[in-house]
């Protein structure tokens, strides 16, 4: 077990391009880290790094108490799960299980006991005697899984395991892995996970914390409860959350002595709290944002607050619907659940209906800096 650190890291490639830039960040002792992020933000790019797969152009990686920048991969540690799998397609379950342990010269027992140990936590034992082509993709995943297990490193690192499988095996794998993280810890044996992926879903169920990426910049570090509930940007409220987060251009404006939103040529007063937070932009351009879950519809105008639009589409998800409101220039999404959304929708849709939001769970970003000033 061992903390990971970066210390300004950087990734430069010949051609002058870029890709990470000059990132910190701390991954305590038997934390499971989830990055995440769109394609192209380069958070594969920094896991190579941490594993000693891709050169560091500028700053350090530690693991422990020693800088890696410099050593080999099979001296830092570390065992990593990728994406195709990687099994010996000549070799039995058993044989790809040992191979690393036979290299690093382990005793014949040693090496038969590590293996039936990560066999019995991954259920692997019946597969022991087949050959990769036998096994179906979620069986082949949990052999490499397995063969990072055996080896007992200080930190696990997975790089998007999961975006080959379906997507009922996928959740299930979640869970293995998850549990497998959980099981190390509470045996004593807990190692530090370094996990990547670009599904935002993994990175929420599964990260005790998670690094959102763009770019090769990190926009925020956080638990996954803050990142959906307290984004310190749009990028990361525009990015966590599904459906996504609504962010629509705005101003704050003073009306009938309350400070409210624009909403096309509607207005909607902020509540108290929301006020004293955002008051010194009146009249600057801003984006409000609010998550569907938080906006409430009715075939009747709202006593206070609300605002009309026309129903548009709705979304049959089964115990919810997603509705789409068309308002001013722009579409607005609602999260309804089915009892109070069908009787709306069998009236018929294209027609106008009423809605408020929130405003308790309502964020105001800054339209230049993209940065959250309602926290």
């Amino acid at each position: 077990m061992a903390e990971v650190i970066f210390n300004k890291l950087e990734k430069v490639y010949s051609n002058g391009f870029k890709a990470v830039h000059a990132i910190d960040l701390k991954i305590a002792e038997g934390e499971f880290m989830v990055i995440v992020g769109p394609s192209g933000c380069a958070k594969s790019t920094t896991l190579r790094m941490l594993a000693g797969l891709e050169t560091i152009s500028g700053g350090e990686v530690r693991i422990g108490d020693k800088i890696v920048n410099n050593l080999a991969p099979k001296e830092r540690g570390i065992a990593m799960v990728f994406q195709n799998y990687a099994l010996y397609p000549h070799m039995t379950v058993r044989e790809n299980l040992a191979f690393g342990l036979k290299l690093s010269k382990l005793p014949k027992t040693q090496i038969e006991a590590q293996v039936n140990e990560a066999a019995k936590i991954l259920e692997l034992e019946e597969l022991l005697d087949r050959l990769p082509r036998q096994l179906s993709g979620g069986q082949a995943q949990r052999v490499a899984v397995g063969r990072a297990i055996v080896k007992k490193p200080d930190v696990f690192l997975f790089d998007e395991p999961l975006s080959n499988l379906d997507a009922k095996l996928r959740a299930s794998m979640r869970i293995r892995i998850s549990d497998l993280h959980k099981q190390l810890k509470a045996s004593g044996k807990p190692a530090t996970t370094v996990y990547v992926t670009h599904d935002q879903t993994e990175a929420m169920t599964m990260g005790d914390r998670i690094c959102v990426m763009k770019l090769g910049h990190i926009m925020q570090v956080d638990t996954p409860d803050n990142l959906y509930h307290k984004p310190k940007n749009m990028f990361v409220a525009g990015f966590i959350g599904s459906p996504e987060m609504n962010i629509r251009a705005s101003k704050l404006v003073h009306q009938d002595g309350q400070l409210a939103l624009t909403i096309g040529d509607q207005t909607m007063p902020l509540s108290a709290e929301l006020k004293e937070k955002v008051e010194s932009h009146v009249g600057q351009d801003i984006f409000y944002g609010i998550r569907p879950d938080f906006v409430s519809l009715s075939d009747e105008p709202f006593l206070q607050g609300g605002c009309c639009g026309e129903m548009v589409r709705a979304e049959n998800m089964g115990h919810e619907f997603f509705v789409y409101l068309k308002v001013a220039d722009y579409e607005l999404t609602a999260r309804i659940p089915s009892d109070e959304a069908k009787p709306m929708i069998e009236k018929g849709l294209h027609r106008k209906v009423y809605f408020k939001f929130d405003m308790n769970k309502c964020h105001i970003f800054d339209a230049k800096s993209e940065q959250n000033i309602s926290l």
